[in-house]
């Protein structure tokens, strides 16, 4: 009896190591199956990752760079010319109503103009204080030399009187501001810089609309 029972229960442990031995040869396979899944997953990029950063919106050719610095002399070339016509007497009012304008127009657009070269990085053109007669080569770079006055031009408005002063100033302002919309119009078509391009088209006709002003002024004096 001993030794019948003595083998039921050793057949009964077999039995049980046997099923042990079973479940233990799963459970590390599927162990190892999840641990594939989840090396996989974080293998895996997130498609949520921004692609790129926001510097589209800053981007700028040399045409943007060329447009700013030469504008920067030239607007202040027409501001030295105003001076010089509200410095006299016996100027039309339209004539100096006119020199006004063109001053309070200018001033904040070079400001503009300067910050940008700044964000850039780029040096900005001399700020020529003074500039008595900006030499007319100084714009070399640029077609036509972007209608800008020869020492000599600035001269003969500087030592000009009344009406003459009024004739000439309106003369070579005429020149002045062709030269700027040849150069917006540069800027329009080439620029890549979108406030700039904007600007410039804002010159362009404001400066159109000046020209003509000028123009009707010149046959009434």
């Amino acid at each position: 009896m001993h030794t019948k029972r003595f083998v039921t229960l050793a057949a009964a442990a077999a039995a049980v190591a046997v099923a042990l031995s079973a479940c233990s040869n799963d459970n590390p396979q599927a162990e190892h199956d999840m641990g594939s899944m989840t090396t996989s997953a974080a293998a895996t990029p997130s498609p949520s990752t921004p692609a790129g950063g926001g510097t589209q919106a800053q981007a700028h050719n040399d045409a943007d760079i060329s447009f700013a610095q030469g504008m920067i002399p030239h607007h202040q070339q027409a501001i030295e010319m105003t001076d010089m016509l509200l410095a006299k007497q016996d100027i039309d009012p339209r004539v100096v109503s006119l020199a006004n304008q063109i001053k309070a127009d200018q001033g904040p657009e070079i400001q503009q103009l300067q910050a940008w070269l700044a964000e850039w990085g780029v040096a900005t053109t001399s700020p020529g204080s003074g500039m008595p007669g900006m030499p007319g080569h100084d714009m070399g770079d640029m077609s036509g030399g972007g209608g800008m006055m020869s020492e000599q031009d600035m001269a003969a408005l500087r030592d000009a009187q009344g009406v003459e002063a009024s004739r000439l100033f309106l003369t070579q302002m005429i020149e002045h501001h062709q030269g700027a919309i040849e150069m917006s119009q540069t800027e329009v078509d080439s620029g890549q810089f979108a406030p700039a391009i904007e600007l410039a088209r804002k010159i362009s006709a404001s400066q159109q609309q000046e020209i003509d002003a000028m123009q009707q002024l010149l046959g009434s004096l």
